[in-house]
């Protein structure tokens, strides 16, 4: 039998632990809000460059223009094409100016998907704009951006 040595903290050293714990990790997650510059910084990244070049129509972002609570936002999209092997979206990513982080998601597609549709549901954490940029095929790139109101708080509250 060896011999261990158990350490048992008492309530103050718990709390002490506990507390320095959280605000290391706190300080982690406590990242200034997603602006309009990092959300484009995303997006020039999640399309190497290519969203400069973005025109607007074929996305169709359907998002509430009031939503009464932040923590549950439907979201639907939509993206004019064939979705023929010669012209398809490839991907869909929407991106937030305001949440703690400007990532929000990502949709894939291929010819078989037969329809560049998603629909989800997000959380916002306060009144903000939600860009959707979409890669098409032949290397083109559309953006759309919408406004949403956040009456009630969301992920930051």
């Amino acid at each position: 039998m060896t011999n261990m040595k158990v350490e048992v903290l008492d309530r103050r050293q718990f709390l002490v632990t506990a507390g320095a714990a959280a605000a290391f990790i706190g300080g982690f997650s406590s990242a200034a809000n997603a602006t309009p510059e990092t959300a484009a910084a995303l997006l020039k990244e999640l399309t190497k460059g290519g969203a400069a070049g973005a025109m607007e129509g074929k996305i169709k972002i359907d998002l509430p223009e009031i939503a009464e609570n932040g923590n549950t936002v439907p979201v639907k999209l939509s993206v004019e094409s064939p979705m023929t092997a010669d012209s398809y979206v490839k991907s869909v990513h929407l991106v937030s100016e305001g949440n703690p982080g400007p990532e929000m998601a990502s949709f894939h597609f291929t010819p078989a998907s037969g329809k560049a549709n998603a629909a989800a549901r997000m959380r916002l954490a306060k009144t903000q704009n939600v860009v959707g940029i979409a890669e098409m095929s032949d290397g083109k790139f559309y953006v759309s951006k919408t406004q949403v109101k956040v009456t009630i708080g969301g992920c930051g509250g």
